[in-house]
């Protein structure tokens, strides 16, 4: 390691040591959505020392999402949340690799993308995608930190093949939404929520920590507390491929 990486990572060394914090270095992590989950996750991703991180989002920064991803300024309004995103996490950790793709999530695109990378952590505000994420990392062997988030609810689920059910198997039927097409988040949860999905990223990629497996982690802001629900194995087409 370098000087300034010695100096960098200094306090996080003193908990995981050198072997892990290089572990960190050498890894690749996609993020699927900056928006309020991605933006978080990313922050922390970048500043943790990942060597290379992939960011996918079609999206451009709006005024309303201010309020929870604070990745982004009123001067990104209007620009996409990718690149800003890119120039931000560039800034923070110019040792981390940052590779911003503005488009939109295809199959096509998603399979490309999470071949070459080791972890996929979950950005999303949609169930059609995460679907496709969840069966191209099955069918790649690629663990999937999936995080959701509705009003002062949050939920956490690592499906990782071999390991884990899959997402599909643990919600066969998406949440519902209940307002239209507009989730009401309040503007600490996704903070949480993307904060542990990149706590859970990076103990899987360093070999450090016992990861959340077969348990899904519910949070609920209005009381503070924290709760787990246990998976059991589960039939489902997806695994079962």
């Amino acid at each position: 390691m370098y000087p300034d990486e010695l100096e960098r990572y200094h306090r996080q060394l003193l908990v995981i040591g050198r072997e892990a914090q290089e572990k960190i270095r050498r890894s690749s992590v996609l993020v699927v959505g900056v928006g309020g989950l991605g933006s978080i996750a990313s922050l922390h991703l970048a500043a943790a020392g990942i060597g290379r991180l992939v960011l996918i989002d079609n999206g451009k920064v709006e005024l309303s999402n201010l309020q929870r991803q604070i990745l982004y300024t009123v001067d990104d309004i209007g620009k996409p949340k990718v690149y800003s995103a890119a120039h931000r996490l560039s800034e923070l950790n110019p040792g981390t690799s940052i590779h911003p793709i503005y488009a939109d999530a295809t199959p096509e695109l998603l399979r490309e993308v999470i071949s070459g990378v080791d972890v996929v952590v979950d950005g999303l505000d949609n169930w059609e995608t995460r679907i496709i994420v969840d069966k191209i990392c099955y069918e790649l062997g690629k663990p999937y930190v999936h995080a959701g988030i509705h009003g002062f609810y949050g939920q956490l689920y690592i499906a990782w093949p071999g390991k884990t059910p899959c997402l599909r198997c643990v919600f066969p039927r998406p949440p519902r939404r209940g307002n239209g097409d507009v989730i009401p988040v309040f503007s600490t949860t996704p903070g949480i929520l993307g904060l542990l999905e990149a706590n859970e990223a990076l103990k899987i990629i360093s070999g450090v920590g016992k990861p959340l497996l077969n348990k899904i982690l519910v949070y609920d802001g209005k009381t503070g507390l924290f709760d787990y629900v246990e998976i059991r194995d589960a039939d489902c087409r997806v695994c079962e491929e």
